[in-house]
């Protein structure tokens, strides 16, 4: 079987790196395509996990348009598609990416697959453009594999057959503890981890802290650094906030926090120096999709800076908060949590074991499965 897996940006290609090696472990052809929708985030993550794509795209450009790039990658995917002429197409979550290159294969009359499918809010200006991308993608996609419950039900809800649903748990818990397990590594170096340890301080209370969503740009983040202020007031804490490189974020974070006791903004780190800092965090503080996945796995609580989430798993399992981006809120549940969290009593993450990738391989094995003959 002929697979070829496409993706754009730092998540996806998380998320998808350990399906890429499951399939080559056994012995799948697979192909891999990038539209490089991220550049340099993109780059980090392919080295680290030792992913070399047989088609880039490079399609980042500055300030393209959401519609630019999306007429971008069904152009240039059109070409990729009649060169590999895949069984299979492997799209990844809710990015435009994922959407169009879901678009492009159905055009062609191409099986897509879609990984951590059924994930939704039903608001689609929350988060924008990511509901609509992957509402978009599910309608396309002819194999579904989602990682909750609550992912399956919704699916299911929208009319899409059972018998294309397969729950797998999600990729993302599998990228985390490969990672963890490289960077435990006695012999293994990192230079940014390296530098990292000379600035984050072990005696004082980590609130790790991301943001990027465009529904937060203007009043949202200037509402977030005036709580970070306020919570760097105290002297037992200190805040790590890897800044996005968007103008939206950086100007406006910048501005505000710069030369602040007790916050360090650093620029924006490889995912590996990611996982290092989530694990010496006490908490963290983001509108990351990810992070509200893997930190259930770290024993670390997040609070979710949007008004709604697709992962509201972590969310009623008490591993996770919606904050929004009200400043009060955010400072006085930063707060009870410094004073007063000491573990969470249910350590089961409700997003996976780290078996999502071989169970998406045992299902594609399954030959003899109907649904897998029907489909495949």
């Amino acid at each position: 079987m002929r697979i070829l897996l496409c993706f754009g940006t730092r998540p996806e290609a998380i998320k998808m790196a350990p399906l890429y090696h499951e399939l080559k472990e056994n012995n799948f052809e697979v192909m891999v395509c990038v539209t490089a929708q991220h550049r340099e985030m993109l780059d980090q993550v392919l080295e680290f996990f030792d992913i070399k794509p047989d088609y880039d795209l490079d399609l980042m450009q500055p300030n393209q348009t959401l519609n630019n790039l999306s007429a971008l990658i069904l152009s240039k995917m059109d070409k990729v598609l009649l060169e590999v002429n895949p069984d299979l197409v492997f799209v990844h979550g809710d990015t435009t990416t994922s959407s169009m290159v879901a678009l492009a294969s159905f055009h062609r009359g191409i099986k897509v697959a879609h990984v951590e499918a059924g994930l939704r809010t039903y608001n689609k200006q929350s988060p924008f453009p990511e509901e609509i991308n992957r509402q978009l993608t599910g309608r396309l996609a002819d194999i579904h594999f989602t990682p909750t419950n609550e992912a399956t039900n919704n699916l299911v809800n929208e009319g899409i057959p059972q018998s294309s649903i397969i729950q797998t748990g999600n990729t993302v818990i599998d990228a985390l503890f490969w990672t963890i397990t490289k960077i435990g590594k006695e012999n293994f170096v990192h230079p940014e981890i390296e530098e990292l340890k000379n600035i984050i301080p072990t005696n004082k209370k980590i609130v790790l802290v991301t943001g990027h969503r465009r529904e937060n740009f203007g009043a949202g983040m200037k509402n977030l650094c005036e709580a970070l202020l306020k919570i760097a007031a105290r002297k037992d804490v200190t805040i790590v906030y890897p800044v996005h490189l968007n103008p939206n974020v950086k100007d406006i974070v910048h501005e505000m926090l710069s030369d602040k006791e007790n916050i360090q903004l650093i620029s924006p780190v490889s995912y590996p120096a990611f996982v290092w800092l989530m694990q010496q965090s006490f908490l963290i503080v983001s509108d990351s999709g990810g992070i509200q996945e893997e930190a259930p796995s770290l024993g670390k609580p997040v609070l979710v800076t949007r008004n709604t989430s697709e992962r509201p798993e972590g969310v009623m399992a008490g591993f996770s908060k919606l904050v929004g981006t009200d400043k009060d809120k955010i400072i006085n549940i930063v707060e009870e949590l410094l004073e007063n969290f000491d573990g969470f009593e249910n350590k089961s993450n409700p997003y996976g074991n780290g078996n999502a990738s071989k169970n998406i391989i045992a299902y594609l094995q399954n030959k003899n499965n109907s649904h897998a003959n029907h489909l495949l």
